[in-house]
């Protein structure tokens, strides 16, 4: 998977269900996407907020572009919106430590915050970046997949259920590999006094939930 900024809970069901996580780190960067901004929520409404970039572009690689210098301004929209949040206190130091991080480059600042958050939640996938693999780059779509699956030894892949309309499971399996997708169950919890908002950052699901009831939510999943 595109390494994500804050994704949101499905992401780390993914995380969460495989032995080896790919941060796919070597393919164009998509702009309007979920590499560099995701959803919180600010009184009481969804809202978008963005990791600033230099010179980032659609032609150029994910670990070809480096990020701004908004860390500081983000941290503060972060601690105005969730400040009585239950589990403020446990989860804002976490993001304090992330954002820390001097790293410019955006696939390692981003493949940094995966790691520290899994450790919060007790998730003891290993992480591998695409870029670092010895495999053809020169592949596209899901022949590389099947690839870096085969020098993994990999017997099954998992994806995100939006990749059902990218790639074939005839093609895994001819290969040798079982290809399934991730298919997130309803998750409901109260946000404040509100009416719910579904879908939002990582942020948001720890700021209202203990951690033990965040490593129940990661088994809210089924595999299609």
């Amino acid at each position: 998977m595109q390494p994500y900024f804050f994704p949101y809970i499905g992401y780390w069901q993914l995380i969460n269900s495989v032995d080896i996580f790919i941060i796919y780190d070597d393919v164009n960067f998509i702009k309007r996407g979920y590499i560099n901004r995701n959803n919180i929520l600010i009184n009481n409404v969804k809202h978008l907020f963005t990791l600033a970039l230099i010179k980032s572009s659609q032609n150029k690689k994910i670990n070809e572009i480096l990020i701004g210098e908004n860390n500081k301004k983000i941290l503060r929209t972060i601690e105005q919106s969730y400040l009585k949040a239950p589990f403020f206190h446990d989860i804002f130091p976490i993001i304090e430590d992330i954002f820390s991080n001097k790293e410019k480059d955006l696939s390692k600042f981003l493949g940094n915050s995966l790691q520290i958050f899994s450790k919060y939640l007790d998730i003891n996938t290993k992480f591998e970046y695409s870029s670092m693999l010895d495999n053809d780059k020169s592949l596209q779509a899901q022949d590389r997949l099947i690839e870096i699956s085969k020098i993994l030894n990999a017997t099954d892949y998992i994806n995100a259920i939006g990749g059902e309309q990218l790639y074939d499971k005839d093609a895994f399996s001819d290969a040798g590999i079982n290809l399934s997708f991730i298919q997130t169950e309803l998750i409901n919890y109260k946000q404040f006094n509100n009416k719910f908002i579904p879908n939002l950052s990582i942020i948001d699901v720890m700021m209202f939930n203990s951690k033990e009831d965040i490593k129940e939510m990661l088994k809210k999943y089924t595999l299609v």
